[in-house]
């Protein structure tokens, strides 16, 4: 291309000196449409690798050279985090999916048609495992034959022996309460919800988990599904906290939000790291070998930080660590009210 297709410029570089259009000849083969996407996106070059490995040795260095404005050789905070945030709960989506209901909590008491109406509910799911489908269909098999095993030995104890004192009072139980082993419905506490609030609480859950939580897996991947937009939210409130703790180093709030993107894209990226160690070392070197690598791992995690707060701040050690940790208390505080809104949220939103 020699002239821009948008205003006609001639062309002296890849982006038109006019109007800063991209000199991308789109009428080609469909490679290079991939091609051009995934840099777009990606940065897939060069920019990439390097970004990404200064963010495992030295978090803070990217957020120092942001800030001193050498920012072509490397990918831009906002988009390193989408990547990385993208990537992290995609890996929590799929852990959260391997977990599934245990038949033994299933097969430990009889089943009431109105439980048995909402497992069948569940298994109708077509984003269940296939595991959890399975075994939850071959614990309602193996339910029903305990159950009349259960009633003929109760029909044979009667014919042969007379009631107790004990089996009197069994018999006069109230109707609402449950056996042990059964969780019974959900409630809030001890006696029925007072208030409205209460009330539409409970009914929630209630919609959301089922009456006995059956349907616990369901709402944990609907919550599941909104931590992402909670942590986004969270990371300008702690760019706040840090306007807070450096507030007479006079440093601008968007240098806070550069950081706050940075340190949380390398939690991403560490967690997931360390995770993927664990699982490896639980095959390879099961042991006290495995738990002491993890913990060496974590704990240099944890020294990363520390250092990028000293290195990005330029502060003494005595202040770096002090705001070290109330920082991470206060931020703490703020992620579990996120949290319990996020909850909250969870349920007020329909399925």
């Amino acid at each position: 291309m020699t002239h821009c297709e948008n205003c006609g410029a001639e062309l002296h570089g890849r982006w038109c000196a006019l109007c800063g259009q991209a000199a991308i000849d789109y009428r080609r083969s469909f490679r290079y449409v991939i091609v051009d996407v995934l840099d777009s996106f990606l940065n897939w070059d060069s920019k990439f690798f390097a970004t990404i490995g200064w963010l495992i040795a030295r978090p803070w260095h990217l957020t120092n050279e942001f800030l001193a404005g050498h920012r072509v050789r490397y990918l831009h905070p906002l988009r390193l985090y989408l990547l990385a945030s993208i990537l992290f709960f995609f890996a929590v989506t799929y852990w959260a999916k391997s977990i599934h209901l245990d038949p033994d909590k299933l097969s430990h008491r009889e089943l009431s048609p109105q439980d048995r109406t909402e497992i069948e509910t569940v298994l109708k799911n077509k984003h269940l495992p296939p595991e959890a489908r399975a075994e939850i269909e071959k614990a309602l098999k193996e339910e029903s034959s305990p159950a009349e095993g259960g009633k003929t030995e109760e029909a044979v104890k009667q014919k042969d022996s007379s009631p107790t004192p004990h089996d009197k009072t069994s018999d006069t139980k109230k109707e609402g309460e449950t056996s042990q082993g059964d969780f019974g419905p959900i409630q809030l506490g001890p006696e029925k919800p007072s208030t409205p609030f209460e009330q539409w609480v409970e009914t929630r859950l209630k919609e959301k988990i089922g009456e006995h939580g059956t349907k616990a897996q369901l709402g944990f991947m609907a919550l599941i599904r909104n931590l992402p937009y909670m942590v986004l939210c969270c990371i300008p409130l702690f760019a706040f906290v840090l306007k807070i703790l450096y507030i007479r180093r006079r440093v601008f709030y968007i240098d806070h939000l550069v950081y706050a993107l940075h340190i949380h894209t390398f939690a991403y990226v560490a967690i997931m790291l360390i995770w993927l160690a664990a699982k490896s070392l639980g095959r390879v070197a099961p042991g006290p070998l495995a738990h002491w690598t993890i913990g060496l791992l974590l704990s240099a995690f944890t020294v990363q930080i520390l250092l990028s707060i000293r290195r990005v701040y330029r502060q003494s050690w005595f202040m770096s660590v002090l705001k070290f940790f109330v920082g991470g208390a206060v931020y703490l505080v703020v992620l579990l009210v996120a949290l319990v809104a996020t909850v909250f949220i969870t349920l007020a939103l329909p399925d």
